[in-house]
């Protein structure tokens, strides 16, 4: 008989750590896989979105405060 699942114990901020270095695209495989065993997708999905939020919303600022008058 197969066991059930166990549940993830991943903290927000591994979760915040992995996304970071995600988006600059620099990860080791170790790191990677320890990842997938640890982290909740949801809360993965979750901080990325909110991350894309944030960067596209500091691009915006910059780009305002360079062509403002």
């Amino acid at each position: 008989m197969k066991a059930p699942p166990q549940p993830r114990k991943g903290s927000l901020l591994g979760t915040i750590k992995a996304v970071g270095w995600s988006f600059f695209g620099v990860r080791k495989n170790s790191a990677y896989q320890e990842d997938l065993a640890k982290l909740n997708p949801l809360h993965i999905i979750v901080v990325a979105f909110a991350g894309v939020i944030v960067f596209v919303g500091g691009l915006i600022m910059v780009v305002r405060f360079v062509v403002a008058p």
